[in-house]
């Protein structure tokens, strides 16, 4: 991400929501011409964001849908061109506005051609591994707290019937590589991954083969990874990915909530009695 990008989003005006949809892959629609694009979002543009398409907004705004690395947003520039606008757009009845820009110039993004990538991604298995009543993917950070509260949270329905193929990425630190590589360059991945689960918090002496040079191989299978959820528009994780009765490819940023859970693994609720789960009822 561009210093344009994290200076704005460090000040809290970061274009808005962003949403959680993948790459935009040719916008239809009309984008200014480079010539007229007004100074604020020209900056932009030299840091590397691309413009996919302005619009008229209300107030005599311009908007733009800008993209870059996967993600996506919509700003707004004033009539005289002088000053760019991002966050949420509030109409006078009281109704946002920025929504439904978002939904009327962003397309949504399709995830059902992108889910036979995650069959060919690097995963740890867990759960039933023959005829698993349902089949969950889950992007998950080693260093991540809510992963692991996630993988707390789906232990009981991995014994009813779920099969989760948590798929390894590195987003969250220095450590967050090699203690991926200590998995997935494990004899048993299963094992180690949940030995890293269960060492969630504490103290972590790296071995010699947890580096990139010791296991290039599983490093550039990890970097595939999160190039991966980026294209699913997952900006952190967790990141869960399911496809519903309906055969509708779903995809969830962040930790669910308990009550969530049923519908993601299409299994009856499990007692999930871990303290540590109790405020995400």
């Amino acid at each position: 991400m561009s210093s344009f990008l994290r200076s704005c989003k460090a000040s809290a005006i970061l274009f808005g929501p962003l949403l959680g949809g993948a790459a935009l892959l040719g916008v239809p629609g009309p984008v200014a011409s480079a010539d007229s694009f007004p100074r604020p979002i020209q900056q932009a543009v030299d840091a590397g964001v691309k413009v996919e398409k302005s619009f008229s907004a209300a107030s005599g705004l311009t908007g733009w849908v800008l993209s870059q690395g996967g993600q996506h947003s919509v700003v707004f520039t004033t009539a005289d061109k002088k000053t760019l606008i991002a966050g949420t757009l509030i109409g006078e009845n009281g109704e946002n506005l920025s929504s439904r820009y978002e939904e009327d110039h962003v397309p949504k993004p399709d995830f059902g051609s992108l889910l036979h990538e995650l069959d060919k991604s690097s995963y740890v298995v867990e759960g039933a591994i023959q005829d698993p009543k349902k089949t969950i993917y889950v992007f998950v950070d080693a260093n991540c707290p809510f992963c692991h509260l996630t993988w707390k949270a789906l232990q009981p329905y991995e014994k009813a019937g779920l099969q989760v193929r948590w798929i390894l990425v590195a987003t969250l630190g220095p450590t967050s590589m090699p203690k991926a590589i200590e998995v997935l360059a494990a004899e048993d991945k299963t094992v180690a991954f949940r030995k890293m689960e269960e060492n969630s918090g504490k103290a972590w002496t790296p071995p010699a083969k947890a580096s990139e040079a010791a296991s290039p191989g599983a490093a550039v299978q990890i970097r595939n990874n999160t190039e991966l959820m980026a294209r699913f528009g997952i900006a952190g994780t967790p990141g869960v990915i399911w496809k519903d009765a309906r055969g509708k490819v779903n995809v969830k940023g962040g930790m669910p909530r308990l009550s969530e859970l049923p519908g993601i693994t299409g299994l009856p609720e499990q007692k999930v009695d871990d303290p540590a789960l109790a405020k995400f009822r």
